[in-house]
């Protein structure tokens, strides 16, 4: 029968593994801080480090220094993994909150169409009879949205169980095939936005459109990539 180790082995162990976690939290720290970038401001950043710690911690109980040579390659995904976990935990898109935001769209294109600047909150309550605290939520929700990788973003707003059809690979490739066919600005927001994960104000100056005119644009191609996929 084997023995229990030592207590004081034991505590050595858990010590080793606690300095894992605070040698890397300035790592984990930058990562919830980019990831806040993207987030409207009711979004405390504090939250996203809290979760990242507590899964680092768990991570490190695990850590096989002999199969791993380095503990943030082997925890980053994950780390970050649990931050777009906690933020899908806030139920961001419910189906009532899609059906909002879509009339939101529309009022915020015929006025953009008129005035070329985007209406502000208490406008688009008004126009949609709704409490401005309403329409608040629901344009906080649709931003943490963004967060999420494109093939889970098409996902919230499918309606159907389309995606379920599809294997994932097959649904990154077919993602992949339209963004080909978009116009050429259209991939480079996407591009910009995905892949060299720039926020929207660095997105704004880089193609001289203002930021809530690339919202606009983004919430449109990702409504054809869906439509495309049905």
């Amino acid at each position: 029968m084997l023995k229990k180790p030592p207590k004081a082995y034991e505590q050595m162990i858990k010590k080793e593994q606690d300095d894992l976690v605070v040698a890397y939290m300035p790592a984990l720290r930058a990562m919830a801080f980019k990831l806040k970038e993207k987030l409207p401001s009711s979004i405390d950043v504090n939250d996203l480090i809290s979760t990242g710690v507590e899964e680092m911690i768990k991570l490190s109980r695990r850590y096989d220094k002999e199969q791993n040579d380095n503990f943030w390659g082997f925890a980053r995904k994950r780390v970050n993994g649990s931050m777009l976990d906690y933020l899908r935990s806030l139920d961001v898109m419910s189906r009532n909150n899609r059906k909002i935001i879509k009339s939101i769209d529309n009022l915020i294109d015929e006025y953009y169409q008129e005035y070329e600047s985007e209406p502000d909150d208490e406008y688009l309550a008004k126009k949609l009879d709704l409490d401005i605290e309403k329409v608040r939520e629901v344009r906080t929700a649709h931003a943490i949205s963004y967060t999420l990788p494109l093939d889970e973003q098409i996902e919230l707003y499918n309606e159907d169980n389309t995606l379920e059809k599809i294997e994932k690979d097959e649904l990154l490739e077919k993602i992949n095939e339209i963004l080909e066919d978009l116009k050429e600005r259209d991939q480079l927001i996407i591009q910009l936005y995905y892949y060299e994960e720039l926020n929207l104000k660095e997105i704004s100056e880089i193609l001289q459109i203002s930021e809530s005119r690339i919202s606009q644009i983004h919430k449109k191609l990702l409504k054809k990539i869906r439509e495309r996929l049905s």
